[in-house]
């Protein structure tokens, strides 16, 4: 183990619970969530998850607070190049690869598979998650106007419609309606080029941007 990585029992004991519950989540168990079963997997006692969290409730809560943070991962990890289009489609292949690295984890995130002791998050709280994750590619966006790749569009409403697309294909994906294999060339790269010409791009320079970020 390298000198910059702790093992999960020396982190602070909220991050220790937080990964605990969230493994649990991975390994298919979001549904049977307990305090018990995260204490135990975290190598402590149930008293702790309402010492630091309060509530079920609020630990839940951290462990979709998780799945974000590791979207906002996969994100940051797209570094900027000359060509914002090609970056907004290496954003949707890093989008693509959270979910199906944590394909558990996703599915609490967005309410489709049941999380003990979660409620749906409000407006609000999904406004503030927002900021790390849809501004980035709100960013980019903003790059390929300034570009003179996109026309420029007040709002919120290109990274909606960026989302409707990348988030409908995980879950189509996930279900197992489109194959893994060939549904990004087949399908989701054609929706990204469609969107991107809709946004004012040219044809041929919106599939040379995405030609081959997505197969």
């Amino acid at each position: 183990m390298s000198s910059d990585v702790r093992p999960l029992t020396d982190a602070p004991m909220r991050q220790r619970l937080t990964a605990a519950a969230a493994q649990l989540v991975a390994d298919g168990e979001a549904a049977s969530l307990s305090t018990r079963r995260v204490a135990s997997a975290a190598g402590t006692s149930t008293m702790s998850v309402y010492t630091h969290f309060g509530s079920m409730e609020a630990l839940a809560r951290s462990v979709v607070e998780e799945g974000f943070a590791r979207l906002e991962a996969h994100l940051a990890a797209v570094e900027q190049s000359a060509d914002p289009v090609r970056d907004l489609a290496r954003q949707t292949a890093a989008y693509l690869a959270h979910a199906r690295e944590n394909p558990e984890l996703y599915a609490v995130m967005f309410a489709t598979a049941p999380l003990a002791g979660y409620r749906p998050a409000t407006s609000e709280e999904l406004h503030v998650g927002r900021r790390e994750t849809l501004d980035r590619v709100g960013a980019t966006i903003e790059r390929a106007v300034r570009a003179g790749r996109f026309e420029a569009q007040r709002g919120s409403a290109p990274v909606f419609r960026w989302w409707t697309i990348v988030h409908g294909y995980v879950l189509l994906e996930g279900v197992g309606y489109l194959a893994r294999a060939r549904g990004p060339e087949r399908v989701l790269a054609p929706l990204l080029i469609d969107f991107l010409v809709g946004q004012g791009d040219g044809r041929a320079a919106a599939e040379g941007s995405v030609a081959g970020v997505l197969t």
